[in-house]
């Protein structure tokens, strides 16, 4: 049996196998994006899959931008937000 990598999500700070977590991505273009297969390139921080965790941080963004290491703004978070939630919900 294969052992999973394991990340941690920004906003709880729990330690979860990578494929219970989601991806977001700040790509080589500058733009924040979800990645749902966590495969995409560019520099990656991660979020537990609970609403809570997903709305928490999505809110201030302060420790998603402290991972991605860049600044992020309201307008990028709003829609990744949605983009997540969406596909959580759908």
């Amino acid at each position: 049996m294969r052992k999973q990598p394991q990340r941690q999500c920004v906003a709880c700070k729990a330690r979860k196998d990578k494929s219970d977590l989601l991806r977001v991505v700040s790509d080589s273009n500058g733009n924040l994006v979800y990645d749902p297969t966590g495969k995409a390139p560019g520099r990656g921080a991660y979020l537990c899959k609970s609403e809570d965790c997903i709305k928490s941080e999505l809110k201030k963004a302060a420790r998603l931008s402290k991972g991605l290491r860049r600044e992020i703004s309201q307008q990028e978070i709003d829609a990744v937000a949605s983009e997540i939630l969406d596909k959580a919900n759908g």
